[in-house]
């Protein structure tokens, strides 16, 4: 669970550039709204170099449908390489008939 947790972290800080554009909103709003000079902004955004409090604050700023969806998007592809069991296998493992 661990695991997954900082993979799924990883995988939202090596998106942010992605997900701040498929927000909607621009760099200079998101940027003012977080107390950032829009230069700041900019080369965070370039590097990825986020804090994990700028990570929180930036993604209550953008929060929308369009980013939620770029988001499920995003994690599904990371989780189809994962090993899968079938139902029946499951059911087996389970003990139920």
């Amino acid at each position: 669970m661990t695991r997954d947790i900082i993979k799924n972290y990883q995988l939202l800080v090596n998106n942010i550039g992605e997900l701040i554009n498929v927000s909607g909103y621009r760099n200079d709003y998101i940027a003012k709204k977080m107390g950032l000079k829009t230069a700041n902004f900019s080369v965070k955004k370039q590097r990825g170099t986020w804090s994990v409090d700028e990570v929180e604050k930036l993604l209550s700023i953008i929060d929308n449908e369009d980013t939620e969806n770029f988001l499920m998007l995003q994690f599904m592809r990371g989780k189809k390489e994962e090993e899968t069991v079938s139902l029946k296998e499951f059911k087996k493992e389970m003990g139920w008939k």
